[in-house]
């Protein structure tokens, strides 16, 4: 039997709970105004969320926007900086560095994408890099940064872009605006999760006061713990350890020391076990050393974090464990995993935060409020589990496109089996450059030819349709491409002083 969705009730706050809040305030009504559903959102302040997602991609973007979120006041209000890409150091080999960009190279010519161009002409003695016909990587390099209204040119390549963040302030800021649209933020702990003795789906929550908090709908937002999908549903998890075995983390945010402006990209740089990264915010740096246990203790991995930030910490090292993977069922009986209750493939493209937002989603385009059904919950977790493994082999690949011998850790990710749906992309790519995207997944052919050429894998060829193209004609859009790139570049102002202009944080 349907029952009409009326009562909906987030449990957790942080990124992932105050994003649903937010997003779901639009049918909670406006104003402190009744709607057709209440929502409520049950948090503690006495449970720490992880706050290590400090780092975006460009569907958060257009999130905010959905919201009518003013980018500017949101951007100084979470110290917040402006990101084109991410850069990787020693990952293909030790010295190595390349940047995985948000826009293309180039454009396609007459159907054909513009890497199997730049391959033709490479292959009869064009030596430049296929970086220089990248608007963001070029800027990144430079230091500099502009946004596409900034320069109001149609004959200009798009600048894509996303955001650095606190991901601790961006939820409080969520908070203001979704209590602002009625919603109602409880605190306590759940104590007792209720479940309707004939359905099974969960009834309601007994907080540790003895607040009893019915609903009609659940999300859990709770982090690792699950409390809904995994400590009440038993959901169950599936393990991606063997292909992304890192299972430890830790943060910790440092100043700026040398007084240099944040540079507008994201720093991934593999150790000997793992990977540093590095946010840059207006005012300070997040940093924090993906490592696997097996081949590190924490202390170790402590110490090359320590070593290699750009100023002194400004607080006590936070030490996260972890699992990758996800849950079996995204959506089981009344409950929806998001964030870290939904699964986890630790922050090395940003995902984390996306995967909320199309998380999100596809909530709100399934939903109706006369009830769930099956068809419903089997679309929601059909589309999520496609996408969890198509971000999880463009993750996977990271590690196995190495040449890195150094260690047991690259070792092991090197020579590791992996899924028969990333050994297909490499092989494809290798023989003539094609890269084929399936399900309308996230990452595109730039992001997996970004990956794989800067890693070391080869194309041996390229799509037998550039044969036909006039090479005077390709010459022209070529070097249009790069022309038009490096005008653009040489007139943006410096990220630093762009942020001052546009959108500065209050001192810290």
């Amino acid at each position: 039997m349907r029952h009409s969705i009326e009562r909906i009730v987030i449990v957790g706050g942080g990124t992932a709970g105050w994003m649903a809040a937010a997003a779901l305030s639009r049918i909670s009504g406006k104003s402190g105004a009744q709607g057709p559903v209440a929502i409520k959102l049950v948090e503690s302040e006495a449970i720490g969320t992880v706050g290590v997602g400090e780092a975006t991609i460009p569907p958060f973007v257009d999130f905010n926007r959905l919201l009518d979120i003013d980018e500017r006041a949101m951007l100084s209000a979470v110290q917040g900086t402006f990101k084109l890409g991410i850069q990787f150091v020693n990952w293909g080999n030790k010295g190595d560095s390349y940047i995985h960009p948000f826009g293309n190279y180039g454009y396609e010519v007459d159907g054909v994408s513009f890497h199997h161009l730049w391959q033709r002409n490479r292959m009869k003695g064009d030596k430049r890099p296929i970086q220089v016909f990248n608007l963001e990587t070029m800027a990144a390099h430079f230091g500099k940064f502009a946004r596409t209204e900034d320069y109001n040119r149609d004959d200009m390549p798009p600048m894509n872009y996303a955001y650095h963040i606190d991901a601790g302030a961006y939820a409080r800021f969520l908070r203001a605006y979704a209590e602002k649209r009625g919603v109602v933020r409880r605190e306590g702990r759940v104590a007792e999760v209720r479940r309707d003795g004939e359905s099974g789906d969960v009834a309601a929550l007994v907080l540790d006061d003895g607040t009893t908090i019915a609903g009609d709908l659940f999300i859990d937002c709770s982090g690792f713990r699950g409390v809904l999908i995994e400590q009440a549903l038993e959901t169950g998890y599936e393990e991606w350890t063997h292909w992304l075995p890192c299972d430890r983390a830790v943060a910790l945010p440092c100043k700026r020391d040398d007084g240099s402006p944040p540079p507008p990209f994201t720093r991934a740089t593999a150790h000997r076990a793992g990977w540093q990264w590095q946010v840059p915010l207006q005012h300070r740096n997040g940093n924090g050393h993906v490592y696997a246990s097996a081949h590190m203790e924490d202390a170790e991995a402590h110490d090359i974090l320590v070593a290699n930030m750009a100023g002194k910490p400004t607080a006590e090292p936070n030490f996260l464990r972890f699992v990758t993977g996800r849950r079996r069922k995204f959506w089981n009986h009344n409950v929806v995993a998001l964030g870290l209750a939904a699964g986890f493939m630790e922050p090395l493209e940003s995902t984390s935060i996306h995967l909320i937002n199309t998380g999100i989603n596809k909530l709100v385009a399934l939903l109706s409020l006369d009830g769930i059904t099956e068809t419903q919950r089997s679309a929601f977790n059909r589309l999520t589990n496609k996408e969890y493994e198509r971000i999880r082999d463009f993750l996977i690949l990271h590690y196995h496109a190495t040449a890195r011998d150094d260690s047991e850790f690259w070792n092991y990710c090197r020579t590791m089996s992996v899924p028969d749906s990333l050994t297909e992309k490499m092989e494809l790519f290798r023989a003539n450059g094609q890269i084929f995207r399936e399900d309308d997944e996230l990452f595109t052919e730039t992001s997996w030819a970004a990956v794989m050429m800067g890693q070391g894998i080869k194309m041996g060829g390229h799509n037998v349709m550039a044969h036909g193209i006039a090479d005077q004609g390709v010459a022209k859009e070529v070097d249009g491409i790069e022309q038009s790139i490096r005008f653009l570049v040489e007139h943006m102002p410096g990220h630093g002083d762009y942020l001052q202009r546009y959108c500065p944080a209050p001192p810290a």
